[in-house]
């Protein structure tokens, strides 16, 4: 009881960290307002696409910490479903920051962080995804979209419990839906590439 006390007053902290403007702060570093900026979003593609893969990857760390640090927490508190518990504080806290009127990034970033911290081998094999994918249409969304359905599938086969695979249903229709408008340029031909024209 102690443990689950302990995971309540913590997903308010991990909300908050899940807020940590990233991508604004850098972007903001070198004159540039991201959130006005090409696609508009908060991330590290939106980062690496104006200013570069370097500030893009540091970006992608940064936002991936958040995740992997409330796992940390998480697990050492609860195991596997206080991990999760703030896991999903902290994407609900990137995707959704209150310090900037709700309207953040896409979550892609922070669930990898906390994807690799919790699952090592499952998180390695969903970057590789992400990267092959990425690297043969040259679009972000198409590997964030891949990942996003891979883990609960993965999950299933590496034989996950029931309650950890409907937390990664919930993250990847979570992204699935922030990727909408993604989508919606992905069929009529205007999504934005991995590399500036």
């Amino acid at each position: 009881m102690d443990a689950v006390i302990a995971i309540l007053l913590l997903i308010p902290v991990a909300y908050m960290l899940g807020t940590f403007p990233s991508a604004v702060l850098l972007a903001r570093s070198r004159g540039i307002d991201i959130t006005s900026s090409g696609s508009g979003n908060p991330g590290a593609s939106n980062v690496g696409r104006l200013l570069g893969r370097k500030l893009g990857i540091l970006v992608f760390v940064l936002d991936g910490l958040k995740g992997a640090i409330s796992v940390g927490v998480g697990f050492w508190i609860a195991g596997y479903a206080g991990a999760l518990a703030l896991a999903c504080a902290a994407v609900v806290g990137h995707v959704f920051p209150v310090t900037r009127k709700f309207k953040g990034g896409k979550g892609v970033a922070t669930t990898g962080g906390a994807m690799i911290a919790l699952y090592p081998v499952l998180g390695a094999a969903m970057s590789l995804l992400w990267l092959i994918t990425a690297k043969l249409t040259k679009k972000a969304s198409l590997g964030s979209l891949a990942i996003a359905i891979g883990l609960p599938i993965t999950q299933i086969i590496i034989g996950r419990p029931a309650g950890e695979v409907l937390t990664g249903v919930g993250l990847c229709a979570f992204v699935v839906w922030r990727h909408i408008p993604n989508l919606k340029r992905l069929f009529s031909g205007s999504e934005n590439s991995l590399k500036t024209k």
